[in-house]
């Protein structure tokens, strides 16, 4: 996974070998000490579009530069196109997760919409949700298998999706897909669980556990 913190320690000691203030830098860069400071101690990344500007400033390749984060092959591709104005693609969801922190959720969503169909695995859904618009998050969850989801994981991804996510959940718990144990974590009116338990799409006893 990409690391933040090494790139910060590879960008300050190019800095500093350049004989250069951070506020030097910003200013080379048009933007603030302060972003150049966080950038340095690994708090927050650059935006991926001046990637190619800050291998000009310091004389280094843009591969070189990207390399300081210690990213996997994927990932550096992933910058590397990004930072050229170019057309990613994510060959394993593991690369997408970890440059999701670094990207615009525009191009972190064109990235995801080619792992759609793959039925991703709901725990890596759950690590992408917090970046990803949430027509992305539908369409990641449309495609995941959900039948034995650790409930654990789904109240993380809870907050993440939209009301049709959790209707489409609701349908597959209510024709046996997915046990209904599920729904305590997605907040369902009670008089909606009330309905089908009446209409025998959930056990008596649901209500009474979903009702606590």
């Amino acid at each position: 996974m990409f690391d933040t913190k090494k790139f910060g320690g590879y960008l300050s000691r190019r800095r500093k070998a350049a004989d250069m203030t951070q506020s030097e830098l910003a200013d080379r860069l048009s933007v603030t000490r302060q972003a150049v400071s966080k950038w340095e101690l690994g708090d927050s990344f650059p935006d991926v579009s001046i990637l190619v500007l800050i291998a000009e400033v310091f004389g280094v390749t843009l591969d070189e530069l990207i390399s300081a984060g210690d990213p996997t092959r994927g990932e550096a591709d992933i910058l590397h196109t990004v930072a050229r104005g170019g057309e990613p693609e994510a060959r394993e969801v593991s690369d997408l997760i970890g440059v999701a922190p670094l990207l615009r959720p525009s191009v972190l969503d064109r990235l995801s919409s080619g792992l759609a169909g793959q039925g991703i695995d709901i725990s890596n859904i759950v690590s992408l949700a917090e970046f990803l618009s949430d027509e992305s998050t539908m369409a990641l969850m449309e495609g995941a298998p959900l039948g034995a989801v650790d409930p654990a994981i789904l109240a993380r991804l809870a907050p993440f999706l939209t009301q049709d996510a959790r209707s489409a959940i609701l349908d597959q718990v209510l024709v046996g897909e997915i046990d209904w144990h599920i729904l305590r974590h997605l907040g369902f009116p009670r008089s909606l669980l009330e309905a089908a338990v009446i209409e025998g799409m959930l056990p008596w006893e649901a209500l009474w556990e979903l009702r606590e």
